[in-house]
């Protein structure tokens, strides 16, 4: 494979940037303002993922979320926590009626943790994508998401606020094995659409290519891509609200830095037996000491 030459994120320079751009905490703030996030899966098979992802949101700091799911998911994911808001509409024949006027009160959309291969639902969740880029709703679009983008790229071609977070394997189907025909064929997308490669040192690919530094552990277990994406739609509203020149960079940072802490904090106590639930308690914790300003 070609090689090119990649940036470090110099990590104290951009942890003390995202202090500023971390809402404060006020009386006079109403449930909301501090983010509402929509997350687009959750199928028969696949409940975790969209939980994870969604619970993860609400845990960093924003005030709602919501999973639009399969019907069969539904109950299950609802078992799992009443703080999410859980709709169960997206094996229905009508759900992109249903789903619409809650876009307009919404501020990122998650689409693809656990949404499957069912034919008649990736089309409800393609129809949504398509929907969001027409309003410019910000998305972040993850796992079976991006399944949806293998044969139909065309759909975030020339959009803003629109952030792909594949790992190495579905980086490599969306864009090939050579990193020079990937830099290509991103470029052709735009400057509104940003890619965070999962991996040992995650990359961010927004013009240049930025190189994340090592983290974490070695322990891999399932679930810690939803707890990505689900922090990373959270600080993706609170980026864009700073009016920074780039909130989806400066959000897939904080997203990749933060989880790799979470895993490595809860490593710390558990070692192999570590899940991604035990990752979720660990925010409170992980955040505070790294991203709250000091008083």
């Amino acid at each position: 494979m070609s090689t090119v030459s990649e940036i470090p994120v110099h990590l104290p320079k951009l942890l003390a940037l995202f202090k500023t751009i971390v809402p404060k905490l006020a009386d006079n703030k109403h449930k909301g303002q501090y983010g509402r996030i929509a997350v687009i899966g959750g199928s028969e098979e696949y409940t975790g993922a969209p939980y994870f992802a969604a619970i993860t949101s609400i845990r960093v700091g924003a005030d709602l979320a919501h999973v639009f799911c399969h019907s069969k998911a539904s109950p299950i994911i609802k078992s799992y926590s009443p703080d999410l808001i859980v709709h169960p509409v997206l094996d229905c024949p009508d759900a992109v009626d249903k789903i619409t006027p809650w876009l307009e009160r919404l501020h990122v959309v998650v689409i693809g943790p656990g949404l499957g291969r069912e034919p008649s639902v990736l089309k409800t969740a393609s129809n949504i994508l398509k929907l969001c880029m027409d309003i410019q709703k910000p998305v972040v679009i993850d796992a079976d998401g991006l399944f949806l983008l293998n044969d139909n790229i065309d759909l975030i071609r020339g959009q803003q606020n629109v952030i792909l977070t594949p790992n190495v394997m579905e980086f490599r189907r969306l864009f090939g094995e050579d990193i020079n025909a990937a830099r290509q064929k991103m470029s052709l997308l735009g400057d509104g659409v940003v890619v965070l490669e999962k991996g040992a040192n995650d990359k961010v690919y927004c013009n240049e290519i930025y190189s994340m530094p090592t983290g974490g552990s070695g322990r891999r277990c399932g679930g810690q891509g939803d707890l990505l994406s689900g922090s990373l739609a959270t600080f993706f509203y609170w980026s864009l609200q700073s009016n920074q020149p780039n909130p989806a960079y400066i959000a897939a940072c904080a997203s990749s830095y933060f989880v790799k802490r979470l895993n490595s904090a809860a490593f710390q106590k558990f070692g192999r037996s570590l899940l991604a639930s035990d990752m979720v308690n660990e925010i409170p914790a992980v955040f505070q000491a790294d991203f709250e300003n000091s008083v």
